[in-house]
């Protein structure tokens, strides 16, 4: 009876060790989890606007800057730095193709600029591209319109954290 529970405490003990050894080679690499960026104090607060206010990339962004703690708002003032989305857009280049001509593999470029003007400075006008690659299927033309909209949501999701990350570095 008792070789099943010193079995089990071999097998506690060597899982117990593996755990350590996993932390401490995590620990010595220099691992950190990443943290939000800490915004300097006149972008706390500022004013939030778009060209195209309907656009995928603004309503991200409002989720974005509530996640992060950024007070903004949609009234221009004086006293607050304005953030301006101007454009946003993808585009797509033919990476490859099938032996009967039809497309195989597209690069999409997701390309966003924007505007952050300071109070009493002048605006500084950004912008940045963000790859993709997208293999088509025109026999499952149904499910690749779908990753197709996934991708482009990602996409979307890392040009807001990335304005965000920008800004803590202005």
């Amino acid at each position: 009876m008792w070789l099943p529970t010193k079995m089990f405490r071999t097998s506690t003990f060597l899982g117990y060790i593996a755990l350590s050894l996993c932390i401490l080679v995590t620990a010595g690499c220099g691992f950190t989890l990443k943290q939000a960026s800490n915004l300097p104090t006149d972008l706390q607060q500022l004013t939030f606007s778009a060209v195209d206010p309907q656009s995928d990339l603004y309503r991200i962004m409002k989720k974005q800057f509530s996640l992060a703690k950024i007070d903004y708002k949609n009234e221009v003032r004086a006293d607050r730095a304005e953030l301006t989305l101007l454009s946003d857009q993808l585009d797509r280049r033919t990476l490859s193709l099938f032996p009967n001509g039809q497309v195989a593999e597209y690069e999409l470029t997701y390309g966003v600029r924007y505007q952050v003007t300071r109070p009493g400075a002048q605006a500084t006008e950004q912008y940045f591209e963000i790859y993709r690659n997208y293999q088509d299927d025109p026999d499952s033309a149904l499910a690749k319109a779908k990753e197709l909209e996934l991708i482009l949501s990602e996409m979307r999701l890392q040009a807001s954290r990335r304005i965000i990350r920008e800004l803590a570095q202005l």
